[in-house]
């Protein structure tokens, strides 16, 4: 892709050719399953409707619109960012999977860090109210760690959730 933006528009400055890249990109982005040959003529057609009525983000293209060089450029512009947005999303499984795995390792590291750390005094004003309103016997939690009271809590509002559903 990045090869490929060197090579073609050598005759726009580098915002014009920054400009008609990205809208290029944006137009194969939302066309993915038309053709080159047909988002071609879906960008000439509407790049020659707004010049004809004098509304065109890009008012440079009016002279080059019509030349080989250009044409050419953007059927490899075009072509390319088809092959890139094809890999991507070959790559989507790939990502996610990674994307899973990081977030299991930061739940992990945040649990290897709670285990390791007070509870809070708000967690243990919490599990005092739950106790007291469970009528259950209160455990020792000068011993315990963030994590042991948090999965302690966890246990105390599962066992009792069946007070809270709603038998049909």
């Amino acid at each position: 892709m990045y090869q490929i933006k060197n090579r073609i528009y050598q005759n726009f400055d580098k915002t014009q050719k920054t400009a008609i890249c990205n809208y290029i990109r944006a137009l194969v982005k939302q066309n993915l399953h038309v053709s080159a040959e047909n988002l071609m003529n879906k960008f000439l057609e509407e790049q020659a409707y707004y010049l004809e009525i004098n509304s065109s983000r890009f008012p440079f293209l009016a002279e080059f619109i019509e030349e080989s060089d250009f044409l050419s450029d953007t059927k490899d512009y075009i072509k390319e960012c088809i092959k890139y947005y094809e890999y991507k999303e070959k790559q989507r499984p790939i990502i996610e999977a990674q994307k899973e795995y990081e977030k299991k390792k930061r739940k992990f590291l945040q649990e290897v860090k709670m285990s390791k750390e007070a509870p809070t005094k708000k967690q243990i004003y919490y599990y005092e109210k739950l106790c007291k309103k469970y009528s259950l016997e209160q455990k020792d939690v000068t011993n315990l760690s963030k994590l042991d009271l948090r999965d302690e809590i966890e246990r105390i509002l599962d066992e009792h959730s069946n007070d809270y559903k709603i038998n049909d």
